[in-house]
């Protein structure tokens, strides 16, 4: 097993997970709900499957289509992401 990235990829997911959504809609069940054990026995289940389907459709991804071309699709897209959430918006009241 490389231990570098498996601890790699630790950090990131964990680092990218605290805060979100997810996270606090987790803390909202388990205060109002009588077992804390099975919100977290959901959200643990719900991370490993939306992490598993993220791995097969990587893999998958990369068997069909060269490094390089996945690298710049991504950057692209996290580059247009940036540029927008610091667009202003139009939409909201001043």
């Amino acid at each position: 097993m490389d231990w570098n990235l498996l601890s790699v990829s630790f950090v990131a997911v964990f680092l990218s997970e605290l805060g979100d959504k997810s996270q606090l809609a987790a803390i909202a069940l388990s205060g109002s709900s009588s077992s804390p054990k099975a919100v977290f026995a959901g959200a643990v289940g719900a991370l490993l499957l939306a992490s598993f389907l993220g791995v097969i459709l990587g893999e998958g991804t990369a068997n069909l289509l060269p490094e390089r071309l996945v690298k710049a699709v991504a950057a692209i897209g996290f580059g247009l992401m940036a540029v927008r959430l610091l667009w202003p918006h139009s939409d909201l009241p001043d």
